[in-house]
């Protein structure tokens, strides 16, 4: 039986022009053999798998060459080529800096050094992972390295470059290998299938390439895995079911279902990844992913960031049309707070249905839905729509001024108009469109805000329950409505916002709950505190509690006065001084009778 050669080493590159992904560094080593440059040690450094070790042996064996070629590449004929071809070459040692890291080892590399070559030009010494070279070796080595003979050529190799002394940086040229990118490993992937006569799929080849990140000795690897398992044809699905990754479709039809805020749809296709194996985080890392792809082609000049099949790109540049890039933005956001807490939570998958919730409740903002036939410009940064200059008045405080000026707000509304309304009417069926505007008739934005946090930084109004049709006439006249309350629908309300705050903040909960408000003429609740630290810690609330309050008795005219009450008068005495000066206060015969006694209070 043949014994079997892993692709990564059957496959590994032999000269400076098979290398791939490492032009930079190969030209700037030919240009140095050429012009007779070559530095007396180099150090390659970058991560696993970006071909160190193999541009040090092929340099090795270049310098050594006795007939290089016009392109300055070893001829492999010489007998300098043949010995290093069949492992045999004395000019050539390879060291491995993990199991030769003493004092002692790099005494005897020395002594080694000394001894001038038998044939060819150059003897190379090649330390593969010095940085785990003690600190005792690296200062016995500094000698050697900044003057070592004229014959004598070093090549240190490394992936963590950090640890290395940098009185031995200095003495080297280094070389900083880059990973290498997805389009070159799956091109040199075909290479090979095409040489082992396998027949593989675009797309097959591109997930390998995406698994290995970067490493091209990884997607060898992958690929001979895989080649066991499915034999000459490599299938997308095969990689897919291999691998444990989830497949793309998952993903675009997950962001078909927000869009058309499809509550059901989302907690379904969740449901069926979870019953597939995949964990919720893998979903999440994968969905980011995707939405990060959708973004970057939103713009020619960063396409060239998607790192996908060209037949996905397609199904990419599509989907992103009907995706505003603010609303990716805030999908973006949903999805990395989800994904940090995910781990932290204790029900997981409520976690991650609620986030998938939230993504389709961001469809049902005004300036999604109906943001491109309103009179007022919508600024992209805002998650809701601003109300007209008549309402300036009236604005709640939490809410931002309108923008005077708003360049972009003209091109924000065409692409709103072109990516929900439009889009949605070309891009899905009957049915969807449909289902859409069940939805939006019902899940109100009211129930939306009552049920789930706000992911945006400004609150919106919880007093807009009309699914976004108002006008802006109807916003104005919403907001001057005061609609007459009691004293005990005031209390019920109050205690309803306290209980909100009990594992938030228990010391203003017991202030609220232990004190009543007051309502006072002119829709004004006077609420009396104790000292400032109280009123600093409702005022941080306060916004939030006018909004429910507001909300809550349908009265936008309401307004909170607070005051501190003067403690001094009520204060309890505690020391036996402030116990006597009360007592002298109510009955002044007590002080005369201490002075003739000459009597004195113990402290």
């Amino acid at each position: 039986m043949e014994n079997f050669i892993v692709s990564a080493r059957k496959y590994r590159p032999q000269t400076f022009d098979t290398v791939v992904g490492q032009k930079s560094i190969t030209n700037t080593l030919k240009n140095a053999i050429k012009n007779n440059q070559l530095a007396q040690a180099f150090l390659f450094c970058g991560p696993r798998g970006v071909g160190k070790t193999t541009c040090a042996r092929i340099l090795a064996k270049t310098i050594n060459c006795e007939h290089l070629s016009p392109g300055i590449e070893a001829c492999d004929h010489c007998p300098s080529c043949v010995s290093f071809n069949e492992n045999a070459s004395f000019n050539i040692y390879e060291l491995d800096g993990a199991s030769n890291n003493s004092v002692d080892d790099i005494r005897t590399l020395v002594d080694q050094v000394r001894i001038p070559p038998q044939m060819g030009k150059y003897k190379v010494y090649i330390i593969d992972e010095v940085h785990m070279l003690s600190a005792s070796a690296f200062n016995a080595f500094l000698k050697t390295l900044e003057e070592p003979p004229a014959y004598a050529k070093f090549i240190l190799a490394t992936t963590e470059k950090h640890k290395i002394l940098p009185t031995i940086l200095s003495r080297c040229q280094i070389f900083d290998f880059k990973r290498i990118t997805v389009d070159d490993i799956a091109s040199h992937l075909h290479y090979v299938a095409d040489k082992e006569n396998i027949s593989a799929e675009e797309n097959a080849v591109h997930v390998i390439a995406q698994k290995a990140d970067g490493a091209m000795r990884d997607a060898l690897s992958i690929f001979d895995q895989l080649v066991s398992f499915a034999g000459n044809e490599l299938t997308y699905n095969t990689v897919l079911e291999n691998l444990n990754v989830l497949d793309y479709e998952y993903f675009f039809k997950m962001t078909d279902q927000i869009l058309a805020c499809d509550i059901p749809g989302t907690l379904l296709t969740i449901d069926d990844i979870i019953g597939k194996g995949f964990e919720g985080q893998h979903f999440l890392i994968g969905f980011g992913e995707h939405l990060r792809n959708l973004l970057v082609c939103k713009d020619a000049s960063t396409a060239k960031l998607l790192e996908t099949a060209p037949s996905i790109r397609n199904h990419y540049v599509e989907q992103s049309t009907r995706c505003p890039i603010s609303f990716l933005l805030q999908l973006l956001d949903i999805n990395n707070r989800c994904d940090l807490n995910y781990k932290t939570s204790n029900n997981k998958r409520l976690h991650l249905e609620l986030s998938l919730m939230q993504m389709c409740a961001l469809v049902l903002q005004p300036e999604l839905n109906h943001g491109a036939n309103s009179k007022q410009s919508i600024p992209p940064s805002t998650p809701q729509g601003t109300p007209s200059a008549g309402m300036q008045k009236n604005t709640p405080v939490n809410q931002p001024p309108p923008s005077v000026h708003q360049p972009q707000a003209s091109g924000i509304k065409e692409e709103i108009k072109s990516g929900i309304q439009v889009g949605i009417a070309d891009h899905t069926s009957n049915q969807q469109a449909a289902a859409l505007k069940k939805n939006v008739e019902t899940f109100k934005m009211r129930d939306i805000q009552h049920e789930f946090t706000s992911t945006t930084s400004i609150k919106k109004p919880p007093s807009k329950t009309e699914s976004d049709t108002l006008s802006s006439d109807d916003y104005q006249a919403r907001y001057e409505t005061a609609t007459p309350f009691t004293q005990t629908e005031l209390s019920l309300c109050w205690d309803e916002f306290a209980d909100k705050l009990k594992n938030e903040s228990p010391h203003l909960y017991s202030t609220l709950k232990g004190s009543r408000p007051v309502l006072q003429p002119d829709w004004k609740i006077e609420f009396i505190l104790a000292n400032k630290v109280l009123e600093d810690e409702l005022n941080s609330k306060k916004t939030e509690m006018m909004e429910f309050l507001r909300f809550r008795l349908n009265n936008y005219k309401i307004h909170l006065q607070t005051s501190i009450v003067d403690n001094q008068k009520t204060m309890k005495p505690y020391t036996d001084k402030e116990k006597f000066d009360m007592l002298a206060e109510k009955n002044p015969a007590l002080r005369t009778l201490r002075e003739e006694l000459d009597l004195e209070i113990e402290y």
